[in-house]
């Protein structure tokens, strides 16, 4: 059931109150406070009063707000659509009423019933209860509840959480009452019946709970305002409240403004269709004059001619504005913390001083309610005359009611409505042409408005108005010929806008929102109408176009200058129609608020809406699936080497990524982040009253610093301080004479290499300081150079954020310190794993209601047939993921509309004791599910049920609240929202659970690379590299194949294998895609890369340019041009190599070429290359249907070396190299085996890391004798490293040459028989192989 919600008068009537209240407690305000403090605890106190009082006038106002409403209504209340019979009559429809029939039941023939209650004044309503009639099998099970002021214009009431589905009744006798999560007001009531019961009919009796509503209104009819003046010239406050309810009827147009000469304003304005708030606090400076002024929005669609309510309340800076019970929260622009305001406010418009009449803004055109300035009611002073309120034009204070009611066009495939041209005496009297004049408002970018049939003539002749990619474009086809003409004008914005057509003579006329008008003009006979006008869409095939119909609202439709009477329509005394709703306009805004998260633009249509990810660092429906990896460690996984990545630590959460750069060079991966500072700083004069200090910035947040640092298992930032005569900790009185600020400003006096919170150095830990009377070497104070170096490794307080030296203001004083940047190994998450032993066991963490979208993943192995891995519940809604059965991973939720279910079921079984990957995510969207490598399954949500989980419960992992089912068996890595769960740390203290998983493989040490599958073997542990494009014991030798001018390999698809890829995959995952990667080195252009080509002529190509450039053909619908995509007009022949990753999911195309360069297109088309014929790497020897440009790059061929080529789940080379027989490889030309990759690959990460300790090198040149000391041992380090390393490369290679033929003889003979290391040279699907990938293992 639904809670009640109080009024808005009564939050208005506490006001007074409060101001009291909270300027008592600014005066108050302790010394010791900052301004700030002391704001944030006036605010904080003043939203509980406020809050309290709210809750308060919400009781008092709910407990009184209950009655009962139908049962005195006379019969003149009810209206209904229709009714089966007199005793089925809507008055009838009371609550237990038996009388008659004993309820209202509509006509079988009625396509649009509904049940309409008067309730004779305007009335606070508060809950609903609906029966079906008496004694029968007629009863209403779902219905929509439409309210009105008026009974002309309606509006559909929504719950809060989006939905506007009532639930009804099962049976005909019981009584369903729904209390409304919040009040409404409003005298007439509309109840549309939705599902009924199957065996029956529609029947219903009702009631109605609430109260009468008083108010005090007034009207503004566009060109008037009232003004409040102060009683003194100007006012000054800390604290405003400003409240009230508003009906609009134009999108545009001023409640409220005031302003101050020392640059102080205050303007609440409607601007189209949406409620914009400026409010600027300033000081006595001079301000810019070009400075401009930002508002806060809130809302959508505000212009509908119903009620909403807005509620200011500002403190100091601190500001809340709440439209229809949505709050936002904002600090206000400018210096100062009062506002001050000069003579008057002013409400309705902004009146010009010194001219009457005139305004600066469009005025607010509409009725204002319950209007109240810090507990003063403006409406009631202006009724009674009162001196303090002038009144400006024509202001009334009664609401008039305007007769705009407008219709709904639901169905983009058959809504339209019918008219005869000869509507009115006018059209009969004009027969030299025709006129039609209309405003309708949409979101939709195509549709038809209207069609006209022209006569008379021998051959079909029409003019149609359409709106084609969001702009109005008018066709006429008259005496064979076609003529356009389209006004530069967006109009699927959801505004209202007015059309006139009018046709004269040899001329048609096409005038927008009066801008200037459109013209076409025909050289034959006359313009005339030849028949009925079609609006949204049209009902016979002679008008059909190849827009879709209209989907929106239209109003005001007039035809050769008379208005049409929808309500004549709506009777069927008029036109004919399908797909329509009178009386209300049922657009909504999906973009309002915005689910597309981490900024990703909204659009939508009349039924959906869409995000726009480009540039966001994330994919998915409403962007919450982050495109980067989660640490170093997890590059490296996947095939990375050393060099600056993109790491996204909280993965879906909602911190962003943060440029990293991966030490790959090591056992351990290192991630690095380097600041602002990080050449050596030599200190100048500096003493404690007047400190040195240097701030570090490291390109991201605290909190993104904070998930890094937390997620690695290790982290260490080396500090450094040379000095002379300059102590760190050696005062008198104890206290730290240097210190350094932690992440999170927090003052720390240990130095590098000791136990945190003790003033000492390294040097006393390792008991060699150079005077043992000190715990550092620079506390001894001596005249010559000394040096603390060490390292922080307490991670609570990494990285240093700032750096105060104190001591270098004496005589002989220097010093010079270093900080370098922050280091960090390790994946706390990737390997944390626990055990289930026990059904009845489990683990539980908390969770974070509200979020908009939901995902789970992690690893499990198991041998028992089935378990719930996870399950969380709401009130209503819940979400499970559990193995189902053997081969099936099922995921089931339900949102509060009914449980929904998503299930993949694997050709192998899953209980095979060996790692599986499982991912569930949920946004309001759609639903997916994947394991493993399997094709993911979506679900979309319903227009009306796009929703996100309600969970409250705790999360229940590898067991339920029921204990039934639970889980036998390893869970690892387990994901939630992109936070790692610490399973160990949990099962430690749960019995039936341990911390950890036995085997080889579920260590965090790498054993097998590049998504090599660890094996556990009963005396160790054996990689198997039939996943991986890779070779090699341990998964990470590089396949590379050196082309020249002459070199093809061409890969052929077997029918049945394509029929898979083209056709079920889309069908079991709802996604056309193409994924593709490889590398290449070559210095020739242009050049063909890869190419793709079907039976039906479709093809995709990658080639090299003229110049060099990398370009990307796709080409899906036969009679279109390709789509060309260029990501760099670099040239990349260039001799260095180069990785290329391509991945289309319909028709969006993510492009990533080498680490930093990511790009998003979309196609012209998001069909299938239907039957794949050929995959082929360098020169094209068949005729395709390639363009001009990528037919010479085809005839070029490819000279050079490419390596780790995939596409889809092909991997093209070790399909050559392995399978050399086999009848789906061709290969034309010379086809070398090489290691080309690798080798240019050792070679850049070489260069790469010696050029970053070469820069580290280099800042340290300027520092004293002592750091050239210490930078000329790192240096030997570096050339030591150096030598070490190319001395490796030679090893390597040699020991590459003398394996080769043994790896061709082992491929050779891994093709008879199942398990070897080449056999399966199929691959993921996916472009950015996972993590997920690189894991996969047994449990033995």
């Amino acid at each position: 059931m639904r809670s009640l919600s109080s009024s808005s008068p009564g939050i208005a009537a506490t006001s007074p109150r409060h101001s009291a209240g909270i300027s008592s407690v600014a005066r108050r305000g302790g010394a010791g406070e900052t301004r700030g403090q002391t704001a944030g605890k006036m605010l904080t106190l003043a939203f509980c009063l406020t809050f309290c009082a709210f809750c308060g006038a919400s009781a008092a106002n709910n407990y009184n707000c209950n009655a009962p409403l139908v049962s005195a209504l006379p019969r003149s209340s009810f209206l209904s659509s229709s009714q089966s019979s007199a005793g089925y009559a809507a008055h009838n429809a009371k609550l237990h009423r038996r009388d008659e029939a004993g309820g209202w039941s509509a006509a079988a023939s009625d396509k649009e019933p509904w049940l309409q209650l008067d309730l004779r004044e305007q009335t606070e309503v508060t809950a609903v209860a609906t029966q079906g009639c008496y004694d029968s099998w007629d009863w209403v099970s779902s219905y929509l509840l439409l309210y009105s002021d008026t009974g002309r214009v309606w509006r559909r009431y929504r719950h809060d959480d989006g939905t506007e589905r009532f639930i009804g009744n099962v049976n005909s006798e019981g009584v369903v009452q729904n209390k409304l999560s919040h009040s409404m007001k409003a005298r007439y009531l509309r109840f549309v019946p939705l599902d009924w019961n199957p065996s029956g009919w529609i029947g219903l009796r009702v009631e109605v709970y609430g109260c009468s509503y008083k108010s005090y209104v007034a009207d503004f009819d566009g060109r008037s305002s009232l003004l409040y003046r102060f009683n003194q010239k100007s006012t000054s406050t800390m604290k405003d409240v400003i409240s009230l309810l508003f009906k609009s009827q134009r999108a545009d147009g001023v409640l409220l403004h005031g302003e101050g000469q020392r640059g102080d304003y205050i303007t609440l304005e409607l601007h189209r269709g949406k409620l914009d708030l400026y409010l600027n606090l300033d000081d006595s400076r001079p301000r810019s004059s070009s400075l401009s002024r930002a508002a806060v929005t809130v809302g959508s669609l505000l212009d509908d001619q119903h009620w909403h309510a807005v509620h200011v309340e500002r403190i100091n800076k601190h500001v809340n504005l709440t439209l229809d019970s949505h709050t936002h929260h904002f600090q206000t622009q400018g210096e100062a913390h009062s506002l001050e305001v000069d003579y008057e406010l002013s409400f309705g418009g902004i009146p010009l001083p010194g001219k009457p009449g005139t305004f600066l803004r469009k005025n607010f055109h509409g009725c204002m309610e319950n209007l109240y300035y810090n507990g003063i009611n403006i409406i009631d002073l202006a009724k009674r005359r009162k001196p303090q309120i002038h009144s400006v034009g024509n202001v009334t204070f009664s609401c008039s009611q305007p007769q705009m009611a407008a219709c709904s066009f639901l169905s983009a495939n058959s809504s339209f409505l019918t008219l005869p041209a000869a509507a009115g005496a006018a059209a009969a009297a004009d027969p030299g042409g025709f006129s039609a004049r209309f405003q309708f408002r949409t979101w939709n970018p195509k549709g038809l408005l209207l069609s006209v049939p022209l006569g008379p003539g021998p051959a079909p002749q029409r003019a149609q108005l359409h709106i084609q990619k969001r702009r109005l474009q008018l066709t006429l086809h008259a005496s064979g010929r076609k003529s356009e003409v389209s006004p530069d004008y967006t109009v699927s914005d959801g505004l209202w806008h007015s059309v006139s057509l009018e046709a004269r003579n040899f001329l048609i006329s096409l005038t927008v929102d009066g801008e200037p008008s459109s013209q076409i003009e025909v050289a034959a006979a006359p313009l005339q109408s030849g028949g009925a006008f079609h609006f949204g869409g049209c009902p016979t095939a002679d008008c059909q176009s190849a827009s879709p119909a209209f989907q929106g609202c239209m109003r005001l439709i007039s035809i050769g200058g008379q208005p049409v009477n929808l309500s004549h329509v709506q009777q069927g005394m008029l036109g004919s129609f399908h797909h329509l709703h009178f009386d209300t306009c049922a657009i909504t805004d999906r973009c309002v608020p915005n689910q597309c998260e981490h900024g990703g633009l909204c659009s939508q249509t009349w039924t959906s809406f869409s995000c726009d990810c480009s540039g966001t660092g994330y994919s998915g429906a409403t962007c919450h699936d982050s495109t980067y990896e989660s640490s170093c460690e997890a590059y490296k996984l996947i095939g990375g080497s050393s060099g600056f990545y993109s790491v996204d630590a909280d993965g879906s959460g909602p911190l962003g990524a943060v440029q990293v750069y991966c030490n790959m060079t090591e056992e351990k991966v290192w991630t690095v982040l380097a600041h602002n500072s990080t050449a050596p700083v030599r200190v100048q004069a500096s003493a404690l009253r007047a400190p040195h200090a240097t701030a570090l910035h490291y390109g991201a947040s605290a909190e993104q610093l904070q998930a890094i640092v937390s997620r690695s298992e290790h982290c260490q930032q080396e500090v450094v301080y040379n000095c002379k005569r300059s102590r760190l900790f050696n005062a008198k009185d104890g206290s730290p004479l240097s210190w350094w600020l932690d992440r999170h400003g927090e003052k720390r006096s240990y130095w590098g290499g000791f136990l945190p919170g003790i003033q000492q150095c390294s040097c006393s830990l390792a008991e060699n300081c150079a005077d043992m009377n000190y715990f550092c070497n620079c506390d001894a104070d001596a005249d010559s150079w000394s040096n603390d170096t060490g390292v922080l490794s307490f991670k609570d307080h990494l990285p240093v954020s700032q750096v105060v030296i104190g001591d270098v203001g004496r005589a002989g004083s220097q010093a010079v310190y270093h900080v370098g940047p922050l280091r960090c190994y390790g994946d706390r998450s990737m390997w944390n794993a626990a055990t289930f032993y026990q059904e009845s066991s489990y683990l539980y963490f908390p969770t974070s209601p509200g979020e908009p979208a939901s995902d789970v993943s992690f690893y499990f192995k198991t041998s028992a047939p089935s378990g719930v891995f996870v399950e969380s519940l709401g009130l209503k809604d819940f979400l499970r993921v559990e193995l189902s059965s053997p081969s099936t991973v099922s995921f089931s939720f339900d949102v509060g509309s009914g449980a929904a279910l998503l299930s993949v079921k694997s050709h192998v079984p899953l209980n095979d004791r060996q790692w599986h990957h499982v991912r569930a995510d949920h946004n309001v969207k759609e639903a997916s599910l994947q394991v493993d490598q399997l094709p993911a399954r979506f679900l979309a949500a319903p227009a009306d049920q796009q929703l996100p989980l309600k969970l409250s419960s705790q999360l229940f992992v590898g067991g339920t609240t029921s204990l039934q089912r639970g889980f036998l068996g390893c869970v690892r890595s387990l994901l939630v929202n992109g936070r790692g769960l610490d399973l160990e740390e949990r099962a430690k203290m749960t019995p039936g659970v341990s911390a950890g998983c036995p085997g080889y493989c579920s260590g965090s040490s790498s054993l097998c690379h590049n998504r090599g599958r660890c094996i556990e073997k009963s005396n160790g542990y054996a990689c198997d590299c039939s996943l991986s494009a890779y070779a090699g014991t341990s998964c990470n030798q590089e396949v590379s194949v050196s082309f020249d001018e002459e070199s093809s390999l061409t890969y052929t698809l077997q029918e049945p294998f394509s029929v898979m890829l083209n056709k079920s995959w889309r069908a079991e995952s709802g996604r056309a895609r193409e994924d593709v990667s490889f590398s290449f080195i070559t210095s020739q252009c242009p050049a063909m890369l890869l190419s793709v080509s079907t039976l039906s002529r479709q093809y995709v190509a990658v080639i090299l340019a003229r110049n060099g450039s990398l370009q990307i053909w796709y080409r899906l619908q036969t009679d279109r041009k390709p789509d060309v995509f260029r990501p760099t007009s670099a040239n990349l022949a260039d001799g260095r190599l180069h990785r290329v990753r391509i991945h289309r999911v319909e028709d969006q195309l993510y492009v990533q070429l080498d680490q930093d360069i990511h790009r998003k297109y979309t196609l012209s088309s998001d069909g299938d290359p239907v039957l794949m014929r050929t995959l082929t790497l360098g020169r094209v020897l068949g005729r395709e249907a390639f363009s001009e440009e990528a037919m010479e790059a085809a005839s070029r061929g490819f000279v050079g070396c490419l390596s780790l080529v995939q596409f889809n789940n092909v991997a093209l080379l070790k399909a050559a190299l392995t399978n050399p027989g086999s009848s789906l490889v061709s290969v034309h030309g010379p086809l070398v085996q090489s290691n080309c990759g690798a080798l240019a690959d050792s070679s850049s990460r070489s260069l790469q890391d010696q050029t970053v300790t070469a820069n580290n090198g280099k800042e340290q040149r300027d520092t004293r004798n002592d750091v050239a000391v210490i930078a000329g041992v790192v240096a030997a380090a570096v050339f030591i490293g150096a030598c070490a390393l190319a001395a490796t490369a030679r090893l390597l290679y040699q020991r590459r040459q003398a394996r080769t033929s043994e790896v061709k003889r082992e491929g050779v003979a891994s093709a008879g028989g199942a398990g070897g290391v080449y056999m399966d040279y199929r691959t993921d699907r996916r472009p950015h192989a996972s993590v997920r990938d690189n894991m996969k293992e047994y449990y033995i």
